[in-house]
Protein backbone atom coordinates (compact mmCIF):
# COMPACT_ATOMS: atom_id res chain seq x y z
CA UNK A 1 0.00 0.00 0.00
CA UNK A 2 0.97 3.64 -0.38
CA UNK A 3 0.84 6.41 2.18
CA UNK A 4 1.61 10.10 1.89
CA UNK A 5 3.90 12.24 4.01
CA UNK A 6 3.55 14.21 6.16
CA UNK A 7 1.40 12.04 8.40
CA UNK A 8 0.86 15.06 10.69
CA UNK A 9 0.67 18.11 8.42
CA UNK A 10 1.09 21.65 9.70
CA UNK A 11 3.18 22.83 12.62
CA UNK A 12 3.96 19.50 14.39
CA UNK A 13 7.76 19.39 14.81
CA UNK A 14 10.24 17.28 16.80
CA UNK A 15 8.08 14.12 16.93
CA UNK A 16 8.66 11.39 19.50
CA UNK A 17 6.83 8.07 19.57
CA UNK A 18 6.27 5.01 21.73
CA UNK A 19 4.28 1.78 21.30
CA UNK A 20 2.11 0.08 23.90
CA UNK A 21 0.90 -3.27 22.48
CA UNK A 22 -1.11 -2.26 19.38
CA UNK A 23 -1.30 1.43 20.21
CA UNK A 24 1.13 4.17 19.21
CA UNK A 25 1.40 7.50 20.99
CA UNK A 26 3.22 10.54 19.62
CA UNK A 27 4.07 13.99 20.97
CA UNK A 28 5.45 17.13 19.30
CA UNK A 29 6.81 20.53 20.29
CA UNK A 30 4.35 23.35 20.99
CA UNK A 31 6.57 26.36 21.87
CA UNK A 32 4.52 29.35 23.11
CA UNK A 33 1.12 27.80 22.37
CA UNK A 34 -1.15 26.45 25.10
CA UNK A 35 -2.34 23.80 25.96
CA UNK A 36 1.17 22.38 25.60
CA UNK A 37 2.61 19.19 24.08
CA UNK A 38 -0.07 17.87 21.70
CA UNK A 39 -0.64 14.13 22.10
CA UNK A 40 -1.68 11.81 19.25
CA UNK A 41 -2.79 8.19 18.98
CA UNK A 42 -2.75 5.68 16.11
CA UNK A 43 -2.89 1.96 15.49
CA UNK A 44 -1.41 1.92 12.01
CA UNK A 45 1.15 4.80 12.12
CA UNK A 46 -0.45 6.77 9.29
CA UNK A 47 -3.95 7.58 10.58
CA UNK A 48 -3.66 9.76 13.67
CA UNK A 49 -6.08 11.43 16.01
CA UNK A 50 -5.22 14.06 18.54
CA UNK A 51 -6.41 12.84 21.94
CA UNK A 52 -5.41 15.89 23.92
CA UNK A 53 -2.40 17.61 25.47
CA UNK A 54 0.08 16.57 28.12
CA UNK A 55 0.06 19.98 29.87
CA UNK A 56 -3.35 21.57 30.42
CA UNK A 57 -2.79 23.55 33.64
CA UNK A 58 -1.10 26.87 33.00
CA UNK A 59 -0.25 27.34 36.69
CA UNK A 60 2.07 24.33 36.41
CA UNK A 61 3.91 25.61 33.37
CA UNK A 62 4.49 29.32 32.66
CA UNK A 63 5.21 30.11 29.03
CA UNK A 64 7.47 33.07 28.53
CA UNK A 65 6.02 36.12 26.81
CA UNK A 66 8.43 38.31 25.00
CA UNK A 67 11.02 38.63 22.30
CA UNK A 68 11.56 36.65 20.23
CA UNK A 69 8.73 34.24 19.64
CA UNK A 70 9.40 30.48 19.79
CA UNK A 71 10.33 30.10 23.42
CA UNK A 72 8.35 27.56 25.47
CA UNK A 73 8.16 23.80 24.93
CA UNK A 74 11.00 22.26 22.90
CA UNK A 75 11.36 18.68 21.66
CA UNK A 76 9.49 16.36 24.05
CA UNK A 77 10.34 12.65 24.23
CA UNK A 78 7.70 10.09 25.18
CA UNK A 79 8.37 6.62 26.56
CA UNK A 80 6.35 3.81 28.25
CA UNK A 81 7.79 1.71 31.07
CA UNK A 82 6.23 -0.59 33.66
CA UNK A 83 2.67 0.62 33.12
CA UNK A 84 3.46 4.33 33.10
CA UNK A 85 3.77 6.88 30.30
CA UNK A 86 6.60 9.41 30.49
CA UNK A 87 7.22 12.71 28.72
CA UNK A 88 10.47 14.59 29.26
CA UNK A 89 11.04 18.00 27.69
CA UNK A 90 12.30 21.57 28.10
CA UNK A 91 10.45 24.78 28.88
CA UNK A 92 12.79 27.26 27.24
CA UNK A 93 13.21 30.86 28.31
CA UNK A 94 15.32 33.16 26.15
CA UNK A 95 16.30 35.18 29.20
CA UNK A 96 16.93 34.66 32.89
CA UNK A 97 13.51 35.06 34.48
CA UNK A 98 14.50 34.39 38.07
CA UNK A 99 11.29 32.39 38.41
CA UNK A 100 10.67 28.64 38.71
CA UNK A 101 9.08 26.73 35.88
CA UNK A 102 11.79 26.91 33.22
CA UNK A 103 14.27 24.20 32.26
CA UNK A 104 13.94 20.43 31.88
CA UNK A 105 11.13 18.42 33.47
CA UNK A 106 9.30 15.07 33.46
CA UNK A 107 5.56 14.44 33.53
CA UNK A 108 3.86 11.05 33.76
CA UNK A 109 0.48 9.37 33.39
CA UNK A 110 -0.99 5.92 33.89
CA UNK A 111 -3.64 6.71 31.28
CA UNK A 112 -2.56 8.93 28.35
CA UNK A 113 -6.19 9.95 27.86
CA UNK A 114 -6.37 11.19 31.44
CA UNK A 115 -4.58 13.85 33.43
CA UNK A 116 -0.80 14.04 33.40
CA UNK A 117 1.20 14.71 36.54
CA UNK A 118 2.64 17.93 37.84
CA UNK A 119 6.13 18.55 36.38
CA UNK A 120 9.15 17.11 38.17
CA UNK A 121 11.99 19.56 37.52
CA UNK A 122 15.49 18.30 36.74
CA UNK A 123 18.96 19.50 37.59
CA UNK A 124 20.01 19.18 33.97
CA UNK A 125 21.47 21.63 31.44
CA UNK A 126 20.58 22.23 27.84
CA UNK A 127 17.58 21.12 25.78
CA UNK A 128 16.06 18.04 24.11
CA UNK A 129 16.25 15.58 27.03
CA UNK A 130 15.38 11.93 26.41
CA UNK A 131 14.87 8.96 28.73
CA UNK A 132 16.35 5.50 28.21
CA UNK A 133 15.14 2.58 30.36
CA UNK A 134 17.86 -0.05 30.38
CA UNK A 135 16.94 -3.74 30.45
CA UNK A 136 19.06 -4.00 33.60
CA UNK A 137 16.83 -1.63 35.56
CA UNK A 138 18.75 1.62 35.29
CA UNK A 139 17.25 4.79 33.81
CA UNK A 140 19.33 7.33 31.93
CA UNK A 141 18.77 10.88 30.72
CA UNK A 142 20.60 12.15 27.66
CA UNK A 143 20.41 15.68 26.37
CA UNK A 144 22.08 18.37 24.31
CA UNK A 145 24.29 21.20 25.53
CA UNK A 146 27.26 21.82 23.22
CA UNK A 147 27.33 18.08 22.57
CA UNK A 148 25.44 15.02 23.78
CA UNK A 149 25.61 14.17 27.46
CA UNK A 150 24.34 11.29 29.60
CA UNK A 151 23.66 10.66 33.27
CA UNK A 152 21.72 8.16 35.36
CA UNK A 153 18.48 9.55 36.79
CA UNK A 154 15.82 8.86 39.40
CA UNK A 155 12.68 9.39 37.31
CA UNK A 156 10.49 9.79 40.40
CA UNK A 157 12.42 12.69 41.89
CA UNK A 158 14.44 13.96 38.92
CA UNK A 159 17.66 13.62 40.92
CA UNK A 160 20.94 12.75 39.25
CA UNK A 161 22.34 9.37 40.27
CA UNK A 162 25.66 9.80 38.48
CA UNK A 163 27.95 12.46 37.12
CA UNK A 164 27.08 14.00 33.79
CA UNK A 165 29.29 12.67 31.00
CA UNK A 166 29.60 13.87 27.41
CA UNK A 167 29.38 10.82 25.15
CA UNK A 168 29.36 12.13 21.54
CA UNK A 169 29.89 15.35 19.61
CA UNK A 170 28.28 14.09 16.42
CA UNK A 171 29.90 13.98 12.99
CA UNK A 172 30.84 17.65 12.75
CA UNK A 173 27.48 19.16 11.81
CA UNK A 174 26.21 22.20 13.68
CA UNK A 175 23.85 21.87 16.64
CA UNK A 176 24.16 18.21 17.69
CA UNK A 177 20.85 17.73 19.51
CA UNK A 178 17.69 15.65 19.84
CA UNK A 179 19.43 12.51 21.19
CA UNK A 180 17.73 9.15 21.72
CA UNK A 181 19.29 5.87 22.89
CA UNK A 182 18.04 2.41 21.84
CA UNK A 183 19.17 -1.12 22.73
CA UNK A 184 19.34 -3.72 19.93
CA UNK A 185 21.46 -6.81 19.34
CA UNK A 186 23.82 -6.14 22.20
CA UNK A 187 24.52 -2.57 21.02
CA UNK A 188 23.52 0.78 22.44
CA UNK A 189 22.54 2.99 19.50
CA UNK A 190 22.67 6.77 19.88
CA UNK A 191 20.70 8.74 17.29
CA UNK A 192 20.87 12.53 17.09
CA UNK A 193 20.03 15.46 14.83
CA UNK A 194 22.73 17.65 13.30
CA UNK A 195 23.03 20.55 10.88
CA UNK A 196 20.47 22.81 12.52
CA UNK A 197 16.77 22.54 11.80
CA UNK A 198 17.17 24.20 8.40
CA UNK A 199 17.99 22.84 4.94
CA UNK A 200 21.18 21.09 6.05
CA UNK A 201 19.31 19.11 8.72
CA UNK A 202 20.15 15.42 9.09
CA UNK A 203 19.96 12.37 11.35
CA UNK A 204 23.20 10.67 12.38
CA UNK A 205 23.88 7.59 14.46
CA UNK A 206 26.60 6.00 16.57
CA UNK A 207 26.80 2.84 18.69
CA UNK A 208 28.68 1.33 21.61
CA UNK A 209 28.76 -1.85 23.66
CA UNK A 210 28.45 0.32 26.78
CA UNK A 211 25.80 2.97 27.33
CA UNK A 212 28.61 5.27 28.49
CA UNK A 213 30.59 4.82 25.26
CA UNK A 214 32.90 5.21 23.54
CA UNK A 215 30.52 5.58 20.57
CA UNK A 216 31.59 4.82 17.01
CA UNK A 217 29.88 6.71 14.21
CA UNK A 218 27.90 4.89 11.54
CA UNK A 219 29.98 4.71 8.34
CA UNK A 220 26.85 5.56 6.35
CA UNK A 221 26.07 8.84 8.15
CA UNK A 222 23.86 10.71 7.72
CA UNK A 223 21.35 7.89 7.99
CA UNK A 224 18.53 10.28 7.05
CA UNK A 225 18.65 13.63 5.24
CA UNK A 226 16.94 15.33 2.29
CA UNK A 227 19.62 18.01 1.91
CA UNK A 228 20.50 18.91 -1.69
CA UNK A 229 17.86 16.56 -3.13
CA UNK A 230 15.16 18.96 -4.35
CA UNK A 231 12.45 16.69 -2.95
CA UNK A 232 8.99 18.13 -2.06
CA UNK A 233 9.89 17.49 1.59
CA UNK A 234 13.07 19.17 2.80
CA UNK A 235 15.02 19.90 6.00
CA UNK A 236 14.34 16.42 7.38
CA UNK A 237 15.78 15.49 10.76
CA UNK A 238 15.12 15.16 14.50
CA UNK A 239 13.88 11.56 14.39
CA UNK A 240 12.70 8.89 16.83
CA UNK A 241 12.46 5.12 16.28
CA UNK A 242 9.76 2.61 17.15
CA UNK A 243 9.40 -1.13 16.57
CA UNK A 244 5.94 -2.38 15.65
CA UNK A 245 4.38 -5.60 16.87
CA UNK A 246 5.64 -7.59 13.88
CA UNK A 247 9.31 -6.74 14.25
CA UNK A 248 9.34 -3.91 11.70
CA UNK A 249 11.03 -0.62 12.57
CA UNK A 250 9.89 2.91 11.73
CA UNK A 251 11.17 6.43 12.17
CA UNK A 252 9.15 9.58 12.69
CA UNK A 253 10.98 12.77 11.77
CA UNK A 254 10.33 16.40 11.01
CA UNK A 255 10.52 18.03 7.59
CA UNK A 256 9.02 20.97 5.77
CA UNK A 257 7.34 21.53 2.42
CA UNK A 258 8.66 24.70 0.74
CA UNK A 259 6.27 26.91 -1.22
CA UNK A 260 8.71 28.87 -3.40
CA UNK A 261 12.31 29.31 -4.52
CA UNK A 262 14.63 29.93 -2.77
CA UNK A 263 12.95 27.49 -0.37
CA UNK A 264 10.64 29.00 2.22
CA UNK A 265 7.99 27.23 4.31
CA UNK A 266 4.90 28.62 6.02
CA UNK A 267 3.24 25.53 7.52
CA UNK A 268 6.06 24.90 9.95
CA UNK A 269 7.97 21.66 10.39
CA UNK A 270 5.72 18.63 9.96
CA UNK A 271 5.82 15.00 11.11
CA UNK A 272 6.78 12.35 8.56
CA UNK A 273 6.99 8.54 8.73
CA UNK A 274 9.72 6.41 7.10
CA UNK A 275 10.37 2.65 7.14
CA UNK A 276 13.63 1.46 8.68
CA UNK A 277 15.56 -1.70 7.69
CA UNK A 278 18.46 -3.02 9.75
CA UNK A 279 21.34 -4.10 7.53
CA UNK A 280 23.71 -7.03 7.97
CA UNK A 281 26.36 -4.72 9.42
CA UNK A 282 23.95 -3.76 12.20
CA UNK A 283 23.29 -0.22 10.96
CA UNK A 284 19.85 1.05 9.88
CA UNK A 285 18.76 2.11 6.43
CA UNK A 286 16.00 4.70 6.69
CA UNK A 287 13.53 5.67 3.99
CA UNK A 288 14.68 5.49 0.39
CA UNK A 289 18.43 5.09 0.97
CA UNK A 290 18.31 7.78 3.61
CA UNK A 291 15.80 10.07 1.89
CA UNK A 292 12.24 10.86 3.04
CA UNK A 293 9.83 10.49 0.13
CA UNK A 294 6.44 12.15 -0.04
CA UNK A 295 4.78 8.97 -1.32
CA UNK A 296 5.94 5.76 0.33
CA UNK A 297 5.07 2.26 -0.88
CA UNK A 298 5.35 -0.48 1.74
CA UNK A 299 3.70 -3.71 2.80
CA UNK A 300 5.01 -3.48 6.35
CA UNK A 301 2.47 -1.17 7.97
CA UNK A 302 0.75 -2.54 11.09
CA UNK A 303 -2.74 -3.87 10.56
CA UNK A 304 -5.53 -2.14 12.42
CA UNK A 305 -8.66 -3.94 11.30
CA UNK A 306 -11.89 -2.54 12.63
CA UNK A 307 -10.26 0.63 13.97
CA UNK A 308 -10.49 4.16 12.70
CA UNK A 309 -9.97 7.63 14.03
CA UNK A 310 -12.64 9.74 15.64
CA UNK A 311 -13.88 12.07 12.90
CA UNK A 312 -13.91 14.92 15.42
CA UNK A 313 -10.17 14.86 16.11
CA UNK A 314 -8.84 13.18 12.98
CA UNK A 315 -5.70 14.67 11.49
CA UNK A 316 -5.96 15.55 7.79
CA UNK A 317 -3.98 13.87 5.04
CA UNK A 318 -2.29 16.16 2.50
CA UNK A 319 -3.65 14.18 -0.47
CA UNK A 320 -7.31 14.15 0.67
CA UNK A 321 -10.06 16.75 0.95
CA UNK A 322 -10.61 17.99 4.48
CA UNK A 323 -13.18 20.02 6.42
CA UNK A 324 -13.25 21.24 10.00
CA UNK A 325 -15.96 23.41 11.51
CA UNK A 326 -16.71 24.86 14.93
CA UNK A 327 -19.74 26.76 16.22
CA UNK A 328 -18.25 27.30 19.71
CA UNK A 329 -21.51 26.31 21.41
CA UNK A 330 -20.16 23.12 22.99
CA UNK A 331 -18.78 23.17 26.53
CA UNK A 332 -15.29 22.31 25.24
CA UNK A 333 -13.26 23.37 22.23
CA UNK A 334 -11.95 21.08 19.56
CA UNK A 335 -8.37 20.08 20.44
CA UNK A 336 -7.11 22.01 17.41
CA UNK A 337 -7.55 25.35 19.19
CA UNK A 338 -4.70 27.00 21.06
CA UNK A 339 -4.07 30.13 23.09
CA UNK A 340 -0.89 32.18 23.06
CA UNK A 341 1.00 31.72 26.35
CA UNK A 342 -2.03 30.60 28.35
CA UNK A 343 -5.82 30.71 28.74
CA UNK A 344 -7.78 33.68 30.07
CA UNK A 345 -11.32 32.88 31.21
CA UNK A 346 -12.09 36.58 31.56
CA UNK A 347 -11.24 37.27 27.92
CA UNK A 348 -12.35 34.05 26.18
CA UNK A 349 -15.78 32.47 26.67
CA UNK A 350 -17.64 29.75 24.76
CA UNK A 351 -20.28 27.14 25.36
CA UNK A 352 -23.62 28.86 24.78
CA UNK A 353 -25.78 30.10 21.89
CA UNK A 354 -23.69 33.25 21.41
CA UNK A 355 -20.72 31.18 20.23
CA UNK A 356 -17.22 32.43 20.99
CA UNK A 357 -16.94 35.67 22.94
CA UNK A 358 -13.60 37.48 22.95
CA UNK A 359 -13.00 40.49 25.16
CA UNK A 360 -10.04 42.37 23.76
CA UNK A 361 -7.09 43.03 26.06
CA UNK A 362 -4.85 46.05 25.77
CA UNK A 363 -2.20 43.99 23.94
CA UNK A 364 -2.33 43.60 20.17
CA UNK A 365 -1.10 40.77 17.96
CA UNK A 366 2.18 42.68 17.61
CA UNK A 367 2.87 43.11 21.32
CA UNK A 368 5.22 40.95 23.39
CA UNK A 369 2.42 40.30 25.87
CA UNK A 370 -0.61 38.02 26.18
CA UNK A 371 -3.36 39.09 23.80
CA UNK A 372 -6.89 37.83 23.29
CA UNK A 373 -6.20 35.07 20.78
CA UNK A 374 -7.58 31.69 19.75
CA UNK A 375 -5.85 29.96 16.86
CA UNK A 376 -5.63 26.69 14.92
CA UNK A 377 -2.76 25.51 12.75
CA UNK A 378 -2.75 25.95 9.00
CA UNK A 379 -2.34 22.36 7.81
CA UNK A 380 -2.72 22.76 4.03
CA UNK A 381 -1.08 25.06 1.51
CA UNK A 382 -4.39 25.48 -0.32
CA UNK A 383 -7.33 26.03 2.00
CA UNK A 384 -10.12 28.45 2.89
CA UNK A 385 -11.18 29.71 6.32
CA UNK A 386 -14.40 31.56 7.07
CA UNK A 387 -15.89 32.89 10.28
CA UNK A 388 -18.86 35.10 11.20
CA UNK A 389 -17.93 38.10 13.33
CA UNK A 390 -20.31 40.35 15.24
CA UNK A 391 -18.63 43.34 16.88
CA UNK A 392 -19.54 46.91 17.67
CA UNK A 393 -16.34 48.76 18.63
CA UNK A 394 -17.13 51.54 21.10
CA UNK A 395 -13.85 53.37 21.46
CA UNK A 396 -11.14 54.33 19.03
CA UNK A 397 -8.60 51.58 18.49
CA UNK A 398 -10.83 48.67 19.48
CA UNK A 399 -10.76 45.88 16.90
CA UNK A 400 -11.60 42.22 16.37
CA UNK A 401 -11.01 39.99 13.39
CA UNK A 402 -9.47 37.04 11.58
CA UNK A 403 -5.69 36.78 11.14
CA UNK A 404 -3.12 34.58 9.53
CA UNK A 405 -0.38 34.61 12.16
CA UNK A 406 3.21 33.40 12.05
CA UNK A 407 4.48 35.41 15.01
CA UNK A 408 4.03 38.84 16.55
CA UNK A 409 6.14 40.50 13.85
CA UNK A 410 4.66 38.67 10.87
CA UNK A 411 0.89 38.50 10.41
CA UNK A 412 -1.98 39.71 8.21
CA UNK A 413 -5.49 40.42 9.51
CA UNK A 414 -8.94 41.63 8.52
CA UNK A 415 -10.73 43.36 11.37
CA UNK A 416 -13.69 45.49 12.37
CA UNK A 417 -12.44 48.59 14.17
CA UNK A 418 -13.26 52.17 15.05
CA UNK A 419 -11.05 55.05 13.99
CA UNK A 420 -11.73 58.78 14.13
CA UNK A 421 -15.33 58.19 15.08
CA UNK A 422 -16.02 55.84 12.15
CA UNK A 423 -16.54 52.07 12.07
CA UNK A 424 -14.27 50.45 9.50
CA UNK A 425 -13.37 47.07 8.08
CA UNK A 426 -9.61 47.06 7.56
CA UNK A 427 -6.91 44.87 6.12
CA UNK A 428 -3.52 45.25 7.79
CA UNK A 429 -0.17 43.63 7.01
CA UNK A 430 2.73 43.45 9.46
CA UNK A 431 6.10 42.33 8.11
CA UNK A 432 8.90 42.82 10.60
CA UNK A 433 9.10 46.46 11.66
CA UNK A 434 6.96 47.49 8.69
CA UNK A 435 3.19 47.64 8.92
CA UNK A 436 0.44 49.20 6.88
CA UNK A 437 -3.36 49.31 6.72
CA UNK A 438 -3.80 48.26 3.10
CA UNK A 439 -7.57 48.78 2.94
CA UNK A 440 -10.19 50.57 5.04
CA UNK A 441 -13.88 50.23 4.15
CA UNK A 442 -16.69 51.96 6.08
CA UNK A 443 -18.76 49.25 7.76
CA UNK A 444 -21.71 49.79 10.09
CA UNK A 445 -23.16 46.30 9.67
CA UNK A 446 -23.97 44.34 12.82
CA UNK A 447 -21.80 41.51 11.55
CA UNK A 448 -19.63 40.33 8.67
CA UNK A 449 -18.29 37.01 7.44
CA UNK A 450 -14.53 37.14 6.97
CA UNK A 451 -12.63 34.80 4.67
CA UNK A 452 -9.00 33.92 4.01
CA UNK A 453 -8.24 31.88 0.89
CA UNK A 454 -4.72 30.51 1.13
CA UNK A 455 -2.53 29.28 -1.70
CA UNK A 456 1.19 28.70 -2.05
CA UNK A 457 1.50 32.26 -3.35
CA UNK A 458 -0.95 34.43 -1.42
CA UNK A 459 -3.39 34.89 1.43
CA UNK A 460 -6.45 36.54 -0.14
CA UNK A 461 -8.97 38.26 2.18
CA UNK A 462 -12.63 38.92 1.44
CA UNK A 463 -15.79 39.77 3.35
CA UNK A 464 -19.55 39.40 3.13
CA UNK A 465 -22.35 41.14 4.97
CA UNK A 466 -25.01 38.59 4.01
CA UNK A 467 -22.71 35.55 4.26
CA UNK A 468 -23.16 34.65 0.59
CA UNK A 469 -21.79 37.40 -1.65
CA UNK A 470 -18.11 38.13 -0.98
CA UNK A 471 -16.13 41.25 -1.81
CA UNK A 472 -12.32 41.15 -2.09
CA UNK A 473 -10.51 43.11 0.59
CA UNK A 474 -6.92 42.52 -0.51
CA UNK A 475 -4.18 40.16 0.51
CA UNK A 476 -0.51 39.47 1.01
CA UNK A 477 2.26 37.23 -0.20
CA UNK A 478 2.61 33.89 1.55
CA UNK A 479 6.41 34.05 1.34
CA UNK A 480 6.55 36.83 3.98
CA UNK A 481 4.87 34.59 6.54
CA UNK A 482 7.56 31.93 6.44
CA UNK A 483 10.24 30.83 8.87
CA UNK A 484 12.97 31.96 6.49
CA UNK A 485 11.57 35.53 6.58
CA UNK A 486 9.93 35.72 10.00
CA UNK A 487 12.25 33.48 12.02
CA UNK A 488 11.35 31.15 14.87
CA UNK A 489 10.33 27.51 14.82
CA UNK A 490 6.54 27.61 14.42
CA UNK A 491 4.18 27.63 11.45
CA UNK A 492 1.20 29.78 10.51
CA UNK A 493 -2.07 29.72 12.46
CA UNK A 494 -5.51 31.05 11.59
CA UNK A 495 -6.39 33.21 14.57
CA UNK A 496 -9.55 34.78 15.95
CA UNK A 497 -8.59 37.77 18.04
CA UNK A 498 -9.67 41.00 19.72
CA UNK A 499 -7.65 43.97 20.95
CA UNK A 500 -8.10 47.40 22.41
CA UNK A 501 -4.67 48.50 21.15
CA UNK A 502 -3.59 50.02 24.45
CA UNK A 503 -6.78 49.68 26.49
CA UNK A 504 -9.18 46.87 27.35
CA UNK A 505 -12.12 46.74 24.91
CA UNK A 506 -15.44 47.88 26.32
CA UNK A 507 -17.49 45.65 24.03
CA UNK A 508 -16.84 41.94 23.34
CA UNK A 509 -16.62 40.40 19.89
CA UNK A 510 -18.67 37.32 18.97
CA UNK A 511 -17.50 34.62 16.54
CA UNK A 512 -19.68 31.84 15.11
CA UNK A 513 -19.69 29.42 12.18
CA UNK A 514 -15.98 28.81 11.76
CA UNK A 515 -15.19 26.71 8.68
CA UNK A 516 -11.83 25.39 7.47
CA UNK A 517 -11.91 23.53 4.13
CA UNK A 518 -9.06 22.21 2.00
CA UNK A 519 -8.60 20.33 -1.23
CA UNK A 520 -6.32 17.33 -1.45
CA UNK A 521 -3.36 18.98 -3.14
CA UNK A 522 0.35 18.98 -2.38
Amino acid sequence: MNYTNPVLPGFHPDPSICRVQDDYFLVTSSFEYFPSIPLFHSRNLIDWEQIGYCVTKSEWLPLMCGVPNSSGIYAPTTRFHNGRYYVITTNVSTKETGEPGFGNFIITAEDPYGEWSKPVWLDSPGIDPSLFFDEFGAVYCCGSCNGIFLYQIDVKTGARLSELKYIWQGTGGTCPEGPHIYRRGGWYYLMIAEGGTEYGHMVTMARSRSVWGPYEACPHNPVLSNRSTGRPIMATGHADLVEDGRGNWWAVCLGNRPICYPPKHNLGRETNLVPVLWQEDGWPQMGNNGVVEQTVETEQLPEAAGWQNSAFNQMPKPDEDFAFQEDFRASSLNVRWNYLYGPDEQAVHFGDETGLRLKGKAASLSDAAPCTFLGCRQEHHVCTVRVRLSFQPKCGGEEAGLAIYLNREHHYEAALTRQNGENLLILRRTIGSLWRVEQAVPCNAAGVTLEIAASKETYAFSYSVDGEHFTPLGGGEACYLTTEVGGGFTGCCFALYASGNGAVCENPAYFTDFHYTAKGVQ
